[in-house]
């Protein structure tokens, strides 16, 4: 059974920045590609970032691009989001996934971690 924990949320101030962690348990971590994605009340989650098994490949949302990176550590089995420059309409809560492919859609993704909460503040 694969599992996704995903840790690091808090309380930030505008322009600060905080690192997320996704360990990715239950299966060889280069099995997976993995996923970031955030969810805001009233608002169906979105796409954020991706990277590839290998970790040759990364994509990001238009929104984030510039200011957030993602990378893994397979010795960790662990993902990461750096979150740079946060702003206010970053607060959300941010799910880690792994899939089988690096991809926007979340409905390829098979397995989910329970969310970790980031807010922003003015």
């Amino acid at each position: 059974q694969v599992q996704v924990v995903e840790s690091g949320g808090r309380l930030v101030q505008a322009g600060g920045s905080l690192r997320l962690s996704c360990v990715v348990s239950g299966r060889t971590f280069t099995d997976y590609a993995v996923g970031w994605f955030r969810q805001t009340p009233g608002k169906e989650r979105e796409f954020v970032a991706t990277i590839t098994r290998t970790s040759n490949s990364t994509h990001y949302a238009d929104s984030v691009k510039g200011r957030f990176s993602i990378s893994r550590d397979t010795a960790k089995s662990t993902a990461y989001l750096q979150m740079n420059s946060l702003k206010p309409e970053d607060t959300a809560v941010y799910y880690c996934a792994a899939g089988v492919r690096a991809v926007l859609l979340e409905s390829l993704y098979k397995y989910w971690g329970q969310g970790t909460q980031v807010t922003v503040s003015s």
